[in-house]
C-alpha cells in the first residue's frame, strides 16, 4: 500500500493549488511524518487559471457589458520536505510549504469598472515537527510553523470611485504559530485516519500607502491574522493494492482583515480581503499495477458561499478531477498529476453591490514530485 498512499499525496498536492478554499495554496499538507525511515521529497506545481467576466451597469451612460480580460494570473508552487526516525517511537520532519497566495491582476483597458485593479500575496511557512508513536495504532505529532508573508493591492476602475487609483504595500513580516494532531492507524488494512490543527498566525506589517503617484503619510503597522484551519485526512485499503483515500480542510478565513490606516479612514473601518470560511474535500481511489507503477483518480469539491465576491478572488466554490501516476526505481519516487478545476460563478461587488460577473471557468493544475528513500 505505500506505493499507491504516495500517489494518493502527489494528487492531493495538485488538488490545493487551484481555487482551493480561500486564498490556500499548500493546503499544510504534513503527510510526510507518517513516511517509513528516512525520506526527503521536492515537489513542483504550476495552475494555469482562465477566470474572466463581463462589467455590469454602474449607471449613468455606461451600460454595461465590457469584457474583464483574464484576472488570474499563472503561478507556481514549490515544496521541500524532510522526515527522519529520531527512535522507534520519535519522528522528525521539516516542511517548507507556500500555504497562501494571490495573483490577480484586471487588465488595463478591458472592464471599464475594475481595470487596473490587482493583488498579489507570497507566503513561505517553515515546519519543524515531531511525531510521537505511543503504539501501532495511535500516534501524536505536533510542532512551531514559522511563516514570512507579503502582499500588495491596487484598486482601481470606476467601481471603487474616489478610491480608484489606491495601493497599499505590505512588507515582509515573519510570524509564528503551532500545528498539533493525532492519527488512528491499523498497518495491516493501510488504515490512518489523521487530524491535524493549524494555528493562527499574527502578521504586523510595514505599510506604505498610495493614491495615483502620490506617497500618503506614514501609516501605522498593519495587522493581519491568517486563518486557523484544521486538516482531516484518511486512508484504508479496499481490495489488494488498492486505497482509498481523502481530505477535509476547514479555514476560518472570515478572520482576515487588512484594513491600512487611509483606507480606514475613508471606508469607516472596511477590509481589503472578504473571505467566507470555508471547506474543501477530496476523494480519491490510488492502486499498485505492478511494483513500478502506480495510478490514482480524485475528485474535490468546495462548497459555494454567497454570490457576491471580492474582485480580488472571483470565484465562489469549485469542482474538480484529478489523475496521477507513480514510477519507482530503487530508491527514487517520480510521480506527477494533473487536475481539472471548474470554479462557480460569482459575481464582484464593491459597496456591497454588483459590479462584474465572471462565470464559466476553469483551470488547469500540475504537478511533480521526487522523493529519495535511505
Amino acid at each position: 500500500m505505500k506505493q499507491t498512499l504516495t500517489v494518493g499525496a502527489a494528487l492531493l498536492m495538485t488538488t490545493s493549488m487551484a481555487h482551493a478554499v480561500g486564498l490556500d495554496r499548500s493546503a499544510q499538507n504534513i503527510g510526510i511524518i507518517f513516511q517509513d525511515g528516512n525520506y526527503a521529497e521536492l515537489s513542483f506545481g504550476y495552475v494555469m487559471p482562465d477566470v474572466s467576466g463581463t462589467d455590469l451597469p454602474l449607471g449613468g451612460p455606461f451600460v454595461g457589458g465590457d469584457a474583464s480580460g483574464n484576472v488570474a494570473e499563472d503561478y507556481s508552487i514549490l515544496g521541500l520536505g524532510y522526515k527522519t526516525d529520531i527512535n522507534d517511537q520519535i519522528s522528525f520532519a521539516l516542511i517548507i510549504d507556500e500555504p497562501y497566495g494571490a495573483d490577480v491582476s484586471y487588465p488595463t483597458g478591458e472592464s471599464v469598472n475594475l481595470g487596473g485593479t490587482a493583488a498579489t500575496l507570497d507566503s513561505v511557512a517553515f515546519t519543524a515537527m515531531l511525531r510521537y508513536k505511543l503504539n501501532e495504532n495511535v500516534s501524536f505529532h505536533g510542532g512551531i510553523r514559522a511563516q514570512s508573508t507579503e502582499g500588495e493591492i491596487t484598486l482601481a476602475g470606476a467601481a471603487y470611485q474616489e478610491l480608484t487609483g489606491y495601493n497599499v504595500t505590505l512588507d515582509r513580516h515573519l510570524g509564528f504559530g503551532y500545528a498539533i494532531g493525532a492519527a488512528y492507524e491499523i498497518p495491516d488494512i493501510a488504515l490512518r485516519v489523521a487530524l491535524t490543527y493549524f494555528s493562527e498566525i499574527e502578521h504586523e506589517f510595514d505599510t506604505t500607502e498610495r493614491v495615483g503617484s502620490m506617497a500618503l503619510p506614514p501609516s501605522g503597522a498593519t495587522t493581519v491574522t491568517t486563518p486557523q484551519a484544521v486538516n482531516l485526512d484518511f486512508q484504508t485499503g479496499i481490495a489488494a493494492d488498492t486505497l482509498l483515500f481523502g481530505s477535509i480542510r476547514w479555514a476560518e478565513y472570515s478572520v482576515v482583515k487588512v484594513s491600512p490606516d487611509f483606507f480606514a479612514s475613508q471606508t469607516m473601518g472596511a477590509s481589503l480581503a472578504n473571505i467566507e470560511d470555508g471547506f474543501g474535500y477530496t476523494l480519491g481511489v490510488g492502486r499498485r499495477f505492478s511494483d513500478v507503477w502506480s495510478g490514482s483518480f480524485s475528485v474535490g469539491y468546495e462548497p459555494e458561499g454567497e454570490d457576491l465576491v471580492s474582485p480580488l478572488a472571483p470565484t465562489n466554490g469549485n469542482y474538480s478531477v484529478g489523475v496521477g501516476a507513480q514510477y519507482t526505481m530503487d530508491n527514487v519516487i517520480l510521480s506527477g498529476g494533473v487536475r481539472y478545476i471548474m470554479p462557480g460563478d460569482a459575481s464582484a461587488q464593491t459597496a456591497d453591490t454588483a459590479r462584474a460577473d465572471f462565470s464559466d471557468n476553469d483551470a488547469i493544475a500540475v504537478g511533480f514530485k521526487v522523493a529519495y528513500t535511505y
